[in-house]
């Protein structure tokens, strides 16, 4: 099975898509897009410098633009999965054929504009933890008051929230861990972005979204989804909640994924992918770049093109904490164990005291996304369960 990758924020360098308006046809779409996203996308993807595309308004729309058209030039029609990271989502969301590219473009454009606004209205950052025991790391967050904004796997959290927070976190960090902070304009996949959120909503709500032609996975719990004004729901609602990669890598190993092919600018999620899926069964990766690149892509769409690993439709759904508190997971709900629509799985007990947890799909438990007595915000996963179709 082979999945195509679009990355997010972070990922982009001066100069990047030179080499594609070499290509016929990629200068006027890009002046095309450009009109849509409000921004000069030729200028931003050749002579801007690292500064120039830092701006979140500015690197949002062009990264969704490189992707789609890195894309044009590979036969996605025997490409099996798509996902994206952070606004990369937009990209995967046209592959998939959720939305027009110019549809894709324009909600980047107001997402990168609007988020860009919020990061305005109180100094917020981001930062890197590296290593540690995952757990120990949400709980440092949490007594900060810090948001997990990403999680990356491969030993990676990145921390969100109010620079004098990050500060001490700095200053205290988690046993294990090395501290980096990220050059952004804010406290992205936070509460912080809610007006970008609802800028954004009132923008997608006059979108026609359709049903995915192929996988495509969502970073909210790392999921397929299936129902287009669904995947149109969470790519908004994304603005503000955190970026469950880990997930998303943990679904491609679920799935059976062979070969991965990440679209330009590469490397980011092709490294993250390598660490997390190592060993036997690792998947074949392709960064694509530059149109150079383009030949090795197509010889791996070559070979791992085709149908699925497996001779079945699979499925995950994500059970959410329905509160703050802490967790306390039923003595029968253990992994490997068959679940049933409404069985209580645990339950998270704070101020208001205990709240069921409870699953709502038929299916086989897979894997607990939290530890029993683990603090827990509301609308963090705490378990997958999965089915086959």
């Amino acid at each position: 099975m082979l999945a195509v990758l679009s990355p997010g924020q972070g990922s982009q360098k001066p100069g990047f898509l030179a080499p594609w308006l070499d290509l016929d046809g990629v200068e006027a779409r890009l002046r095309w897009w450009s009109a849509l996203a409000g921004v000069d996308l030729i200028h931003l993807g050749t002579r801007a410098d690292a500064d120039e595309i830092k701006d979140t308004a500015r690197t949002q729309p062009l990264l969704v633009a490189a992707a789609l058209l890195a894309a044009e030039h590979l036969p996605m029609h025997d490409v099996a999965l798509v996902a994206g990271h952070s606004v990369g989502e937009l990209g995967a969301a046209a592959l998939a054929g959720v939305l027009p590219a110019e549809a894709a473009v324009t909600l980047a454009g107001v997402r990168g504009h609007e988020m860009a606004a919020a990061c305005a209205l109180e100094p917020t950052g981001m930062a890197a933890v590296l290593g540690g025991d995952p757990d120990e790391v949400l709980a440092a967050l949490q007594s900060h008051g810090l948001h997990p904004a990403n999680r990356n796997g491969a030993g990676q959290i990145v921390a969100a929230g109010a620079i004098d927070r990050l500060d001490k976190l700095a200053a205290e960090p988690p046993a294990r861990t090395r501290i980096i902070r990220l050059q952004v304009a804010g406290a992205f996949h936070t509460p912080y972005m809610a007006p970008a959120e609802a800028a954004l909503a009132a923008v997608a709500a006059g979108v026609t979204a359709s049903a995915p032609a192929r996988i495509l996975l969502s970073n909210l719990d790392g999921a397929p989804v299936g129902h287009g004004p669904e995947t149109l729901q969470r790519l908004v609602r994304q603005v503000t909640a955190p970026v469950r990669w880990d997930l998303c890598m943990r679904t491609l190993a679920d799935l059976g994924v062979t070969g991965v092919i990440e679209l330009p600018p590469a490397g980011t999620l092709a490294g993250l992918v390598k660490r997390e899926l190592k060993g036997e069964g690792a998947p074949e990766i392709v960064t694509l770049n530059t149109p150079a690149d383009l030949p090795a892509a197509r010889r791996l769409v070559a070979r791992h093109a085709g149908p699925a690993a497996r001779p079945y439709a699979p499925w995950f759904r994500v059970v959410v904490s329905p509160a703050a508190g802490r967790l306390a997971r039923a003595a029968e709900a253990t992994v490997g164990a068959g679940v049933r629509a409404g069985q209580v799985l645990g339950h998270v007990t704070g101020a208001q005291g205990p709240v069921e947890v409870t699953a709502h799909d038929n299916g086989l438990l897979t894997e607990w996304l939290a530890h029993h007595d683990d603090p827990v915000a509301p609308g963090q996963p705490l378990v997958r369960i999965g089915g086959t179709h």
